[in-house]
């Protein structure tokens, strides 16, 4: 298993280029079952979720080709579905994979899906996403650690509404809404700017949609969807990443292709705890606006509030800033994990229920660390660019499940990191 290894102390300087989006390109992927016509995508990351995704759909029967010889560039073609499973293997591993479940169910009225795994932050149900099915006409069992869903009429439009914003149950019954008769309707929608890009690119094929980035989203059902060609979105959560590697290094990074607006309420927070921001034709500039970081409280919502995938690096920052800084997390459960791997750094954190004080310190010092989730392996990352030393980060194999060639990207800028086998 390849492990990290970083040699601190070292200011960023230079331009990073910001992937597309996974959380935009998985649901994008899982649409392509929604039509018999080709839909190519642009910027699709290099991702170990992405090519878990593409491996289920090719499953059910896609085509999956590279265009003109370019990575970024995908062209999906699913002329008839081949199967309606999307086994345990396969959804184990990621749990977006649950995001087929409305496109095949609108397609062919039947579907059988694993129940999903994906990284150990906490208990994420389903129960959204099959409520919302079942009030679209959809008769659902649960066997065997499978959802058995079958619409041999078809799914009819319905109004959904949710008690809490959920992304993925949000996306699902949207897929599962173009092919639906008549008109649907789902309040207490989430409002991720990833959803406004999946309702782009179900537009461009035919969809009516509209309210998409608002808590209402209304859709009326249509008889076919056609191909399109769409540009993933840059990813917010890379670009929020690299903006704290500058300001934690005490570097200055040009960060493109990442508009700033898309860091949301990260970037009022980020600017309070002292990172210049400067926007730029194609992005943003990030250094430390006077040489010092500031504690600042953070509490994760959903968006537009700060982004719970933006805590664990948040967390690391304010390990090294002046003062203190509480982060609360209210979107996932056991979003803490990174801590005791901080801890080792000399971070000072102390864990008290859903919120972690964090106690600035002058510098970190490099140590053997352990990965436990996606954004927790990328706050060690963080941590270890920063602390006197070298660090050792185990277990990387979830940083390449949501960041494309990081080790690569951060060396271009100076980094001194090196995968080892």
């Amino acid at each position: 298993m390849d492990r990290l290894l970083i040699t601190g102390g070292v200011p960023l300087e230079g331009t990073v280029w910001v992937s597309g989006a996974k959380n935009a390109a998985l649901p994008l992927i899982a649409a392509s079952l929604l039509t018999d016509r080709p839909v190519e995508l642009d910027q699709v990351p290099e991702l170990v979720d992405v090519t878990s995704m593409l491996r289920l759909v090719q499953r059910i029967g896609t085509s999956a080709t590279h265009v003109g010889g370019a990575p970024g560039r995908i062209r999906l073609h699913t002329p008839e579905l081949l199967s309606h499973e999307a086994p345990y293997d396969l959804v184990r591993k990621m749990r977006a994979s649950v995001l087929v479940l409305g496109p095949l169910l609108a397609r062919a009225g039947r579907a059988r899906v694993s129940l999903p795994g994906g990284c150990a932050i906490g208990p994420r149900p389903i129960d959204l996403h099959l409520k919302g099915l079942e009030r679209m006409g959809a008769r659902i069992e649960l066997v065997d650690g499978y959802v058995e869903a079958r619409a041999p009429e078809g799914l009819r439009g319905a109004e959904i509404e949710f008690p809490q914003p959920s992304v993925g149950a949000t996306e699902n019954l949207m897929m599962a809404a173009t092919l639906a008769r008549g008109s649907s309707r789902i309040v207490g929608a989430a409002r991720e700017p990833e959803i406004v890009d999946l309702s782009l690119l179900l537009r461009s094929m035919g969809a009516r949609i509209e309210g998409a980035g608002t808590s209402v989203i209304e859709i009326e059902g249509v008889a076919r969807l056609d191909g399109a060609r769409h540009s993933i979105m840059p990813d917010r959560i890379e670009a929020g990443t690299y903006a704290m590697a500058a300001a934690i290094t005490g570097g200055r990074l040009e960060v493109r292709n990442a508009p700033l607006e898309l860091l949301g309420a990260a970037r009022e927070k980020l600017v309070e705890a002292g990172v210049e921001l400067v926007e730029t034709a194609d992005g943003f500039l990030a250094r430390r606006a006077n040489g010092i970081l500031e504690g600042v409280d953070v509490m994760t919502r959903p968006y537009p509030g700060f982004a719970t995938d933006l805590q664990a690096q948040f967390m690391a920052l304010m390990s090294v800033a002046r003062g203190a800084a509480m982060v609360t997390e209210t979107i996932f459960e056991n979003r803490f994990m990174h801590v005791p791997e901080l801890v080792r750094l000399g971070a000072r954190i102390t864990v008290h229920g859903g919120s972690a004080l964090v106690r600035g310190v002058e510098r970190l010092k490099g140590a053997p660390v352990m990965a436990t989730d996606l954004r927790a392996s990328v706050s060690l990352v963080l941590a270890a660019l920063a602390a006197e030393g070298r660090t050792e980060i185990n277990r990387i194999y979830h940083l390449d499940r949501g960041y494309e060639h990081l080790e690569k990207k951060l060396a271009a800028v100076g980094a001194r990191i090196e995968r080892v086998p």
